[in-house]
């Protein structure tokens, strides 16, 4: 755990068979730091699993998460360590996000949070009309009502993202590992 705000640029690289992810620190000036978790997500996979490793050689895991069942649209998702240890699970919430995306966001240590589209008008927009460009925005709050994880998309030529994970008031900061899983899985699970 730190004492700061964490700041993360999450880029999809798009090739023919697979989205690739890059996430790496944003600095306190804004700049972007090195490389810390690269991760591939196979398209049209019947059980979804994306692992992260440190970078594109693929050779050491770091975390990853795994869809519970197949093909499912309210499906679990468990984000594990390099070990394979818990370290949260989320999940979408079918009914609600009818008309705004709904996630379910919680860690072995008892939080339970849920994440939504920050502009229901955007979120309406969406469903209807198919704007590459348009700007949305998530934000994940515990059930005492601060927010633990925010993901805004960024204007840019390919998806990019910057997820803010907060310093709650009692110290407590959401595990970036599964800030990151959050945040892929929000690019890469939202039309399901």
């Amino acid at each position: 755990m730190t004492d700061a705000t964490q700041r993360f640029a999450l880029r999809q690289k798009i090739t023919l068979m697979v989205n690739r992810y890059e996430l790496r620190p944003i600095g306190p000036d804004g700049t972007e730091g090195a490389l810390v978790a690269f991760a591939e997500q196979k398209r049209m996979a019947f059980k979804e699993q994306v692992t992260f490793f440190t970078d594109e050689t693929k050779t050491q895991p770091v975390f990853g998460f795994k869809a519970r069942q197949r093909l499912d649209l309210g499906a679990t998702y468990d984000v594990t360590d390099a070990q394979g240890n818990p370290i949260g699970e989320f999940r979408k919430d079918f009914k609600k996000s009818l008309l705004r995306s709904t996630w379910h966001l919680s860690t072995p240590d008892g939080l339970t949070s849920m994440g939504q589209e920050r502009n229901a008008a955007i979120a309406i927009i969406r469903r209807f009309v198919d704007i590459p460009f348009l700007l949305f925005h998530f934000d994940f709050t515990a059930s005492d009502g601060q927010v633990i994880l925010s993901s805004q998309r960024q204007r840019s030529l390919r998806d990019r993202y910057e997820l803010t994970v907060p310093v709650l008031a009692n110290g407590w900061q959401l595990d970036w590992r599964v800030a990151a899983a959050m945040g892929v899985a929000l690019d890469a699970l939202q039309a399901r």
